[in-house]
């Protein structure tokens, strides 16, 4: 039981590690009017944001979202993606999202840049790779 555990551990660490090489590579897909107006705007890098307004955890990664925003001065760019929104549905598709809250960085080329695990992604984290992108 422990073995399977470990293997399904290294796997999902192997395959988190390679997905930001790949995507760097790859041009992020502007399928919305939302996407296509901000990606690259301003010279910043793009956080992507696909979510369920109505959603809890989605509300929660909300939050921590405007809080960056806020404390670092929109030095970067936020693009909602929905799932109340029937023109968002198209991107749900082209950038695999199968769940929410999903987090995608966009360089400021239009590179996709990282794949945040689904799920709520910490403050620090977050910061972490905007740092990182610059």
């Amino acid at each position: 039981m422990t073995r399977f555990f470990v293997s399904l551990s290294l796997i999902a660490f192997l395959v988190t590690a390679a997905s930001p090489a790949v995507a760097a590579e790859t041009a992020a897909p502007l399928s919305t009017a939302e996407l296509k107006k901000t990606i690259g705007s301003g010279g910043k890098n793009t956080l992507v944001f696909f979510q369920n307004p109505q959603g809890g955890p989605c509300r929660a990664q909300n939050d921590v979202l405007q809080k960056l925003l806020k404390d670092r001065k929109n030095s970067f760019n936020l693009a909602p993606v929905s799932t109340m929104r029937p023109e968002d549905q198209r991107a749900f598709y082209e950038y695999g999202v199968r769940n929410l809250p999903q987090l995608v960085l966009v360089d400021k080329k239009g590179k996709i840049r990282q794949f945040f695990p689904p799920g709520i992604q910490s403050y620090e984290a977050l910061a972490a790779s905007l740092d990182a992108a610059k």
